[in-house]
């Protein structure tokens, strides 16, 4: 659905809302990265990132770390996709060579169209302060990376494994 660094950063992000009180505690990059089973370097340039853009403090030294600089609720995900995401602003359509832009609609189009829209609308509303709730007031904790299901698989938001064609 997105890239990878737009990934990472949401999940940084969603972490350090989890531990939010005001910006006393602080996470390192390590400590995300563990948290996320993510990367540590990686995470450390995409805190860099969010940083320069104003969404995360960091201090230095002995109790140093990261921490938001605003309330999770002040903080969305278009935030983070706008950082990460190139828009494409381009007319044409994706699957007929412009006809969308220059012609008739193609089949699809309208079907994208609201796609699109619920995405936009999913970014725009959708804020961090959910994360801090799961965490602080209803008792979620991250899983270690690795760790087995014990709960029935859930869908993901994922692009699902091909199917095998259907015999004829």
């Amino acid at each position: 659905m997105y890239g990878k660094q737009t990934e990472c950063a949401i999940a940084a992000v969603s972490r350090l809302a989890e531990i939010y009180d005001n910006g006393v505690s602080r996470l390192n990059a390590e400590e995300i990265a563990v948290a996320r089973g993510l990367q540590a370097p990686f995470v450390a340039k995409i805190l860099t990132a969010l940083s320069m853009a104003g969404i995360v403090r960091g201090s230095r030294g002995p109790g140093g770390g990261y921490t938001l600089t605003r309330t999770p609720k002040e903080i969305t995900l278009r935030e983070i996709h706008n950082l990460f995401e190139r828009p494409d602003t381009s007319p044409n359509c994706p699957f007929g060579g412009g006809i969308c832009g220059a012609g008739s609609p193609c089949a699809l189009h309208d079907s994208l169209v609201g796609l699109q829209g619920n995405v936009d609308q999913f970014l725009d509303k959708t804020t961090f302060e959910a994360f801090r709730v799961a965490y602080q007031e209803q008792g979620h904790r991250p899983v270690p990376s690795g760790t087995k299901p014990k709960v029935a698989r859930r869908e993901s938001y994922r692009a699902r494994k091909p199917r095998s064609p259907k015999a004829g």
